[in-house]
């Protein structure tokens, strides 16, 4: 039983408290980095130029959205990049040598995701091989592999459907339909939530603040389907991030599974003690891993109509900056899949920023790994301040 009281304890933390402050503050971080590039670059702001920036950020998003869980638990997956370049690889061979339909297409590629996280997942949870040597090795095993199938030469894609997926837009009337659906489902979420804490006696924020975060929330869903709408519309990869962000929300939540992630990450002995499967829970976090990072690669491919070698390379680091800076824990235990893609917009937008203003690639590197020091010291000391 005590066992169990410290799993519950340790899983609470990541969900409530200061998870909020976190994601606000990055929010606030986020909005700092667009109004300093909107003023030295007019472009940066133009409905264009932030629709592109949605597109480019997709493919760390979703590899992030991965990421959270497995570092949550106390581990690490260097390999997604190299993963992001295999199975773009394979979905190219499939289309354009194979000549499949684009769903076939598709279906094999997330097989291909799936099966090379399992191996990996096998490796690390019933081998006991530590995850940074499972994955920093896989990361150079996929890499070759992805040079001998492809012979190291560039695969274009002809496949209309196939490029869609990375390059077409939602009409604006699907916009407003998810517009309103959005704000619908904020409105909802708050008050069920808050009649949940009231039900059962726990205190609740004061009404006003509420309707003020909802008012927050809905002006900016509702300024964000404006400006997509002013150019093109809604990229398709954002509604790839967006579902895929809603249902792995749902799993880290709402979820006996999501719940046994917490525990697993927060103290592992006591999660074993209370009965929950290991090894089975942290397989199942890389073939997540695996299955995103298919599904990352089919968007960069289809948007590139085309893969190649170099495709994915230093995705990896990317991911897990995004999920650093958006609040998780290097040390496991906590973080969400929201601070992640606040996160991977962050890490976007230095990128893109940075490019606009003709910075040249070292100074991008240099400012990139600062702030992930920089996130990663924040974390450490606010653990401390915790503890004392």
């Amino acid at each position: 039983m005590e066992a169990k009281a410290v799993v519950h304890e340790r899983q609470r933390k990541p969900l409530f408290g200061k998870i909020d402050i976190r994601a606000y503050t990055m929010i606030g971080a986020l909005v700092a980095i667009w109004i300093f590039f909107g003023f030295l670059n007019d472009t940066f702001l133009s409905a264009r130029n932030l629709s592109n920036l949605f597109t480019q950020m997709s493919v760390t998003a979703i590899l992030a959205i991965g990421m959270v869980l497995v570092i949550v638990a106390g581990h690490i997956d260097l390999s997604v990049g190299s993963i992001v370049g295999l199975t773009g690889g394979i979905a190219a061979i499939l289309s354009n040598w194979m000549g499949l339909p684009t769903g076939v297409v598709i279906i094999g590629t997330l097989v291909a995701g799936a099966l090379i996280g399992m191996l990996q997942g096998w490796l690390v949870a019933y081998r006991a091989i530590p995850a940074f040597i499972v994955t920093l090795g896989g990361m150079m095993i996929f890499r070759g592999v992805l040079m001998g199938i492809t012979k190291s030469t560039t695969i274009s894609i002809s496949d209309a459907n196939f490029i869609a997926l990375g390059s077409a837009y939602f009409t604006s009337g699907f916009g407003l339909v998810l517009a309103i659906v959005a704000v619908a489902a904020v409105v909802f979420m708050t008050w069920k939530k808050r009649q949940s804490r009231l039900q059962y006696g726990f205190s609740v924020a004061p009404l006003s603040l509420d309707i003020a975060k909802v008012a927050a929330i809905s002006a900016l869903i509702v300024l964000f389907v404006f400006t997509m709408n002013s150019y093109k519309g809604i990229p398709f990869p954002i509604i790839f991030v967006i579902a895929l962000a809603l249902i792995f929300t749902f799993i880290a939540t709402k979820t006996t599974f999501g719940r046994h992630v917490y525990a697993i990450g927060g103290n592992s002995e006591a999660a074993r003690l209370s009965g929950i499967n290991i090894q089975r829970h942290t397989m199942m976090l890389f073939v997540f891993t695996g299955l995103l990072s298919a599904i990352a690669a089919l968007v960069l491919t289809a948007r590139l109509s085309s893969a190649t070698i170099s495709a994915g390379q230093m995705y990896e680091l990317d991911a897990v900056a995004a999920c650093v800076i958006g609040g998780t824990s290097l040390m496991g235990g906590s973080g969400t899949i929201v601070g992640a893609i606040i996160g991977a917009m962050v890490m976007t937008s230095l990128d893109n920023g940075m490019s606009l203003l003709g910075m040249e690639t070292f100074w991008q590197y240099i400012v990139k790994g600062s702030i992930l020091i920089l996130a990663v010291w924040m974390d450490i000391a606010s653990r401390k301040k915790q503890t004392h």
